[in-house]
């Protein structure tokens, strides 16, 4: 929408398209397809061969992707596509990555990360947020017996069982309040945090309590672990308890079982101590030879084993089941583990300033985006993982030699400089052979590769080429005025554009931005292939069109980064009520001006009848709130005048027009009346091109002058012409439609047919400028209303009277044994007292000298009409209509149904709207009396050359509760 909006607007816009290529999903794929699992089958494989099976499989679906999104209406050169699997969009990727070097914002760490076992590869800490369940997890609070004093034990508590093997310390907090306490059954004795007795023990505090001591008391005390695989690591401090500020008592037992091989915290605590780490499990999530009893095992499937083990061997206090969020691999959909391992980080957290610096250069729609899920995430923001252990992505460009030394390469030159080859392809099967030879040392490139995020945050440089290419040109257009991408990005790819654009230039990668939510099945569930539990797309579009889609998408809570529930309903809705009207209105604006031969002429002389300087105007005021919408990036304030502006076309000007189109003079009046329809559709056209762009194309290419541009999206955009606003007309014409509006809701609450003629109405208003408004269009009002005469008036009490209520349940509480004189005077009020209560006004009430201010909740204000008068009331106008149903205004009623019928008639029988007729009508005496007494009226209507009464071969019709069969036949 946006980039088709610039264009009318006269920007250049490029319409590149690219493709992610690399990562975990192709990877997967392949692994499928070849029957692989994990590291040690791909490299059986071969990587070349792997690698090269990724590259085959990347584009299989492409010419899929290109079908459908030129059927969306989305313009994209094909012929200018990315690949980020392209060699000079990798060799930017390198050139990226060795400039954060050369800043000394890249370093080696060995760390507890995320990790995905089914990948076998760490995550970024913002992709393991990505993916949290709901699972049942086993809760065991194990014993670790203290050394020497073995009838004590420290009681810990974990929801993952399978770390308790690599144990090597037990924490508390240095501050919180423990005690020794001894079970009245087992007699054993405890240490736990003092909150926490009740969760472990029924008796009460005193009766168990032998001791207390803070946790700094407890510190240095040596225990038995509960696995002795690792019993040497005792010479080096391990299997002690250390106080450490993380610990918390809002589960467990306020004392944390340490695994620093498999806990952030954990190994951030042990390493103050010097503690070393230990790590007995391989990248694909299985205990290595260390832990013979269960080596080769995924860790959380040895869960029960484990536990059934510390059961025997009397360790296990408390076992439960326990429900809780659980972070799983969003690629995969496996659980996640916590590993230590040596991996690349970016340093974000030295640069956090310059991210705050460059979002608040951001527009961000919504604004909530900006400093609330975004602005809080960079505050919070960790030194990012970049690399993965995986084989189908752009390799890290670092060469390594035996003593440490780091050659960073930055491009396919300094490469060829290096290693004396010249690379054609810089995947790892073909650079990860290639030695390099340097002051007598042989560097070897690390075998990780990039993460996929880094390659999308590098991509304002690496589509480019940059800057082996393009440097001028990308110089005049970085930062991009316009990027868009759903909520989840904050993490993603937003989060990894401004990471790389504030390192490498102290700017954000971006001007504006539209943060759209993600679109759920409809029963609010993600959309999953594997279910099934949404519409095909392709079958959605070829029902209801392209068009209904996107104006369904974008007149949805998703422009607000809120998530859709997708609705097929909704989409269909879409069409029936704004896509098809606006459709209709062209075509009955074609229908005539194909009959009278219109031509449109260029004038500058506004139209005499008020309704087209009305409808022009608002074609001005729709120009200038689309546009305040656009400019301003906000999609849902664009689209609603649009879909607006179609229902007061259709169902007010259209309408309220239709005689004047039907006219077979050729009048000045008739001429306006094309001119200015042709007007405003082709200008409509215009201002919905960037929303529903078929649509919009088919009535402009249909409407347009030889000497215009062949297409609506080569037009310039619409410019708002504050001179033809007429704002004074727009109010009056509200008014109007809004004493309409009452009128037929009256008309349909007392079952009165809107063709049935009324003798008055009366509109009536306190408010001076709303009567001189209406007073402009009385006779606009009176045919609407269908009445034979409009009575104005500022005084509601002549055919209304107003009668307050007291609501007693909240006044008595207020008044007290004052209410029954309340009432009383509440009823006595005038009616200009009971007005301000109506319009939300509070008014006094004076009892015995005090006064008491009441409230329209306090007080309850009912119409009563007059006899004959049936009423309504919106704002400042209400609207009263004279029931009173003569027989001239019945048979009036009666001529209007007549009409409506042989129309419809007309219309089921396929006659042009230009056809004459003659009329045969076998009826009731009162029928023919109506049809003599406005025959010239009707038949001007239904275009009848004559009217035929006797016996008849034709359709029944019911006419007002009076039969008829009528026949009609082509003159």
């Amino acid at each position: 929408v946006i980039p088709r909006y610039k264009t009318m607007k006269g920007y250049c816009v490029p319409r590149r398209f690219g493709w992610d290529c690399h990562g975990l999903p192709v990877e997967n794929e392949i692994e499928k397809a070849k029957g692989l699992t994990g590291a040690a089958s791909i490299e059986a494989f071969g990587v070349a061969n792997f690698n090269e099976e990724c590259r085959n499989i990347v584009l299989r679906y492409a010419e899929e992707w290109k079908s459908i999104v030129l059927r969306m209406g989305r313009w994209v050169d094909f012929k200018q596509t990315f690949m980020t699997m392209d060699l000079s969009f990798m060799e930017s990727v390198w050139w990226v990555f060795k400039e954060l070097y050369k800043k000394g914002l890249v370093y080696e760490g060995y760390r507890v990360m995320p990790y995905s076992a089914k990948l076998g590869t760490p995550l970024s800490n913002f992709e393991a947020t990505e993916n949290y369940k709901e699972v049942d997890d086993p809760s065991v609070t194990v014993m670790f017996p203290l050394v020497g004093n073995e009838d004590t034990s420290l009681l810990a508590w974990t929801t993952t069982p399978w770390t308790l093997i690599s144990n090597l310390a037990v924490a508390v907090g240095p501050d919180i309040d423990y005690a020794l306490v001894q079970d009245p059954h087992s007699h054993k004795k405890f240490i736990i945090a003092e909150s926490r007795i009740g969760c472990y023990f029924k008796h009460p505090e005193e009766e168990l309590i032998l001791a207390r001591m803070k946790g700094r008391d407890l510190d240095g005390k040596a225990y038995v672990p509960a696995f002795n695989y690792f019993a040497s690591m005792r010479e080096k401090g391990a299997f002690r308890v250390i106080a450490d500020e993380f610990v918390t008592t809002e589960d467990g037992t306020g004392l944390v079982h340490c695994a620093p091989g498999f806990g952030e915290a954990d190994f951030y605590a042990c390493q103050k101590r010097n503690i070393p780490v230990v790590c007995p499990v391989d990248q694909n999530g299985q205990f290595t030879t260390e832990i013979a009893e269960f080596q080769g095992r995924f860790v959380k499937e040895c869960d029960k084993e484990i536990i059934r083990h510390l059961k025997q061997e009397g360790r296990v206090l408390k076992h439960e089941t326990m429900r809780h969020r659980y972070p799983f691999c969003w690629r995969s959909d496996t659980p996640l583990i916590y590993k230590a391992m040596s991996t690349w980080f970016v340093r974000v957290e030295q640069i956090k300033e310059k991210l705050l610096a460059a979002n608040d250069q951001i527009a961000w729609m919504p604004h909530h985006v900006k400093h609330g899920r975004f602005g809080k995430w960079l505050e919070g923001a960790r030194d990012w993982n970049i690399s993965r252990n995986r084989y189908w992505g752009t390799p890290i460009p670092l060469w390594r030699a035996e003593d440490g030394e780091i050659l960073v390469v930055g491009s396919i030159q300094e490469l060829k400089e290096l290693a004396g080859v010249e690379a054609k392809d810089l995947h790892r099967h073909f650079i990860d052979h290639l030695k390099i030879e340097k002051d007598g040392k042989v560097f070897t490139r690390i075998p990780e590769v990039f993460d996929c995020w880094f390659e999308s945050g590098s991509m304002p440089y690496a589509q480019n080429h940059y800057p082996f290419e393009s440097a001028a040109a990308f110089d005049k257009t970085f930062p991009a005025d316009f990027i868009a991408e759903g909520l989840d990005q904050t993490r993603g790819w937003f989060y990894t554009l401004t990471v790389l654009a504030a390192a490498l230039f102290e700017k954000p990668a971006f001007k504006n931005v539209v943060v759209n939510g993600i679109v759920l099945a409809a029963d609010g569930t993600k959309m999953s292939k594997r279910l099934k539990n949404y519409p095909d797309p392709v079958e959605m579009l070829n029902k209801y069109g392209a068009d209904a889609v996107r104006l369904y998408m974008l007149n949805s809570p998703a422009v607000k980064a809120e998530d859709l529930c997708f609705s097929e309903p909704g989409v269909e809705t879409c069409l029936r009520q704004v896509l098809i009207p606006l459709w209709n209105s062209y075509s009955f604006f074609i229908t005539y001006a194909r009959l009278y031969q219109f031509q449109p002429q260029e004038t500058t002389r506004p139209p005499q009848a008020a309704i087209d300087r009305w409808v022009l105007s608002k074609v001005q005021k729709l120009i200038h709130d689309v546009e305040l919408g656009m400019d301003g990036y906000d999609l849902s304030q664009s689209v609603f005048p649009f879909i607006e502006f179609i229902e007061q076309l259709t169902n007010w000007y259209i309408r309220r027009s239709r005689r004047r189109f039907w006219s077979d003079e050729a009048s000045t009046d008739r001429q306006e009346a094309f001119e200015t329809l042709y007007t405003v559709l082709v200008q409509l056209s215009k201002v919905i091109a960037p929303f529903i762009p078929f649509i919009a194309e088919s009535v402009y290419r249909n409407l347009r002058k030889n000497s215009d541009p062949i297409s609506v999206h080569l037009t310039d955009y619409p410019h708002y012409q504050v001179e033809l606003r007429d704002q004074h007309l727009e109010e009056a014409m509200q008014k109007v439609q809004d004493a309409a509006s009452l009128g037929h809701s009256l008309r349909k609450e007392h079952q009165l047919k809107v063709r049935q003629p009324l003798k008055r109405a009366y509109i009536i208003s306190a408010d001076a400028t709303t009567i001189a408004l209406l007073k402009e269009e009385q006779a606009l009002i009176g045919d609407e209303l269908n009445v034979q005469e409009v009575v104005f008036s500022s005084d509601e009490s002549q055919f209304v009277r107003l009668k307050a209520k007291p609501n007693f349940r909240v006044l008595g509480k207020k008044l007290g044994s004052k209410m029954k004189q309340a009432h009383q005077l509440i009823e006595q009020f005038s009616h200009k007292e009971l007005e301000k209560l109506m319009a939300g006004e509070s008014v006094d009430l004076v009892i015995d000298g005090e006064t008491f201010m009441l409230t329209p909740e306090e007080v309850h204000v009912e119409r009563e009409v007059k006899e004959g008068i049936i009423a309504a009331n919106s704002g400042k106008i209400t609207v009263a209509l004279d029931t009173e149903l003569t027989d001239e205004l019945l048979m009036l009623g009666l001529a209007r149904e007549i009409v409506n019928k042989l129309n419809l008639m007309r219309k089921e029988v396929g006659l042009e709207i230009s056809d004459r007729i003659h009329v045969s009508i076998d009826t009731t005496e009162r029928v023919k009396k109506c049809i003599n007494e406005h025959r010239d009226a009707i038949a001007s209507e239904i275009l009848a050359l004559s009217f035929t009464f006797g016996p008849c071969q034709g359709g029944e019709l019911d006419l007002n509760g009076e039969k008829a069969v009528v026949a009609i036949i082509k003159a």
